[in-house]
């Protein structure tokens, strides 16, 4: 730390109590300054030979007034006073970075300029600053950190702004120019430090300023990173690691999102001026970084626009998003006692599929691409088909929300279906008294084609899907397997077609009952069955259940008119009531895919 030394002579202010100052001295005192609650009994010769504004103070005492003079509003207080009376008497004073700014303040209030004497303290202070306090980056920190206590005075000489512009400029210096300390709580690789030649084989980090400058009180914070973005010489990558650095140091529960009760006020100012901060560019924070931040937002109650800010900014980069991140904790007291907050991740995923919808058209209206690339859509996807799976274990997480936040994401490609699979299971164990017309509209979001072997496999077991659910994943696992055999017009076993006819125009029976039935533990059994002689045999194994015995258990099974309009209706076969749409096929996006046909040909072409 830079320090400077002022006057020769011993230091003769002594103290008696708490708050009042004399000084030793055959001569007997003619002056008593008044600042705050503490009392200076002084000569007045060498305060009038420095001091303008003393000057004219004394003159304007009266004898009845016994000589005292009260000036409570000098900046820094007593202990920048003793610093200035002592510096009248000729004693010796320490300045440093600690100091230097009240004791500046100090000196410009009691008028000690150079118009009053040669060599004043105005002058030499303003030296120190100059020629070492803002040569030294510590130091700069030290100084600007001590003018937030200080009155509009300390403006005056635009000290303030000296400092900021003096840590602005170090931290924007080329990284080959920093030789100077800082802390960096990274150990340092040896190559960082210089070797015996005083040269580095290695660059100091960009970031190496961020912790230094996260120790500034906030509104100090915030005017130097605007000065240090507005000189356009640092990266948003390394803004946005000060952002975080900052976010560190002053939010304790940061990581944890926790804040203290006497701390929400300070939080909320703390979280507000880093959204107002965060450099515009994508990418330059990360996601989970912005989901902290929004997550303290919610739970410190900041503003509006600082919420919509940072739900935007994540809705940008949504693909970097973890499930853990997703899962915001919904406030006390609200939304029927709901463990998440659903309705703030549904704003989140529409920011991602909007800046997409805004990136199709460009360049005078001509119609492009969306922006996002198919990698980025199918990793949003996989996320919210991992969400929906962990808030489906909350009891009072409404059909609606599920089924809502499912279908944002329809537009884009979903290869499997596995996923949204595993979170309509999830819903359908924990919400078990679901309506049958609830059960129908949950389910219709999946695609049963798109599933896999073993999600076939666990569906065709699942006794919680509704039979005509079961039957489909047992159909296309049927088909697959059949392809996949090589045989280009693979036969059908009896039992799998007997699953599929038509009722030969007879009428369906209740449209609910078509879509919510639930497999009884002998149809499941026979299904089961089927399915499990159908891979064995795909794989040249002996039939454990054989088509002949399948054939009489299914039929026997699922022959009546009821179970038939229960399983499945054919184009040309059951006539459903106008506008029932409950002969579409599971999840099919095309009119096309969800239409039977008697054709078995036909029913291969599906994959």
């Amino acid at each position: 730390m830079k320090f400077m030394k002022l006057g020769s002579k011993p230091d003769l202010f002594q103290k008696d109590g708490d708050n009042v100052w004399y000084v030793t001295s055959e001569l007997e005192t003619d002056v008593i300054i008044n600042v705050g609650d503490s009392k200076f009994y002084l000569h007045k010769f060498p305060l009038l030979s420095k001091s303008g504004r003393l000057q004219k103070l004394i003159r304007g005492t009266t004898e009845g007034e016994g000589g005292e003079i009260d000036i409570n509003e000098i900046p820094g207080g007593p202990t920048a006073f003793e610093i200035c009376a002592k510096f009248c008497y000729g004693m010796t004073v320490t300045l440093n970075a600690y100091n230097v700014i009240s004791t500046y303040c100090a000196a410009d209030y009691l008028e000690m300029h150079e118009t009053i004497e040669k060599g004043n303290l105005v002058y030499k202070l303003s030296v120190f600053l100059n020629t070492s306090i803002f040569r030294s980056w510590k130091d700069s920190i030290i100084v600007l950190q001590t003018t937030k206590n200080m009155t509009s005075l300390s403006e005056e000489p635009k000290l303030v702004n000296l400092c900021i512009n003096s840590i602005a400029s170090k931290a924007s210096v080329d990284l080959s120019k920093v030789d100077w300390s800082y802390t960096y709580n990274r150990k340092k690789l040896p190559e960082e430090n210089a070797n015996e030649f005083g040269v580095r084989t290695r660059m100091v980090p960009k970031d190496w300023w961020v912790e230094d400058l996260a120790e500034l009180e906030i509104g100090l914070y915030k005017r130097v990173l605007v000065s240090i973005k507005n000189k356009g010489l640092i990266c948003n990558e390394v803004i946005g690691e000060g952002l975080k650095a900052f976010a560190l140091r002053r939010l304790p529960g940061f990581n944890h999102g926790v804040v203290h009760e006497n701390d929400v006020i300070k939080a909320r100012s703390v979280i507000e001026i880093i959204s107002w901060l965060l450099p515009s560019e994508k990418g330059s924070v990360s996601c989970g970084f912005l989901v902290k931040l929004l997550k303290m937002a919610i739970v410190v109650d900041s503003g509006e626009m600082a919420k919509r800010e940072l739900v935007k900014r994540i809705g940008q980069q949504l693909e970097e998003a973890s499930v853990e991140d997703l899962l915001i904790k919904m406030k006390e007291g609200e939304s029927e006692s709901m463990i998440y907050d659903v309705n703030i991740v549904q704003e989140i995923v529409k920011e991602f599929i909007v800046q997409d919808h805004n990136g199709e058209f460009e360049d005078e209206g001509q119609e492009m691409g969306g922006i996002l690339s198919e990698a980025s859509k199918l990793m949003v996807v996989k996320l919210v088909d991992s969400y929906l799976t962990e808030i489906s274990k909350d009891p009072n997480l409404p059909l609606g929300m599920f089924v809502d936040l499912a279908e944002m994401v329809n537009g884009f490609s979903r290869p499997s279906h596995d996923g949204l699979y595993r979170a309509i299971d999830m819903y359908l164990k924990t919400h078990q008294g679901i309506t049958k017309s609830e059960r129908k509209r949950i389910c219709k979001l999946m695609d049963c084609k798109k599933l896999s072997v073993d999600a076939c496999m666990h569906a065709v077991q699942n006794e919680r899907l509704p039979l005509r659910v079961t039957v489909q994943v047992l159909f296309f696992e049927q088909a697959r397997a059949a392809t996949s055999s090589g045989s280009s017009t693979p036969d059908l076993p009896k039992s799998i077609k007997a699953l599929n006819v038509s009722s030969h125009g007879r009428p369906a029976t209740n449209q609910e009952d078509d879509w919510d039935g639930v497999a009884t533990a002998e149809e499941l059994k026979a299904l089961k069955e089927e399915l499990a002689a159908l891979r064995m045999s795909h794989h040249g194994h002996k039939n454990t259940v054989s088509d002949k015995a399948s054939v009489p258990r299914v039929k026997g099974l699922l022959s009546t008119k009821k179970l038939l309009s229960k399983i499945w209706s054919s184009k040309g076969g059951i006539k459903e009531n106008s506008g029932s749409d409950s002969s579409e096929s599971l999840g099919s996006a095309n009119p096309d895919d969800s239409k039977s046909t008697p054709s078995r040909k036909g029913r291969y072409l599906v994959s």
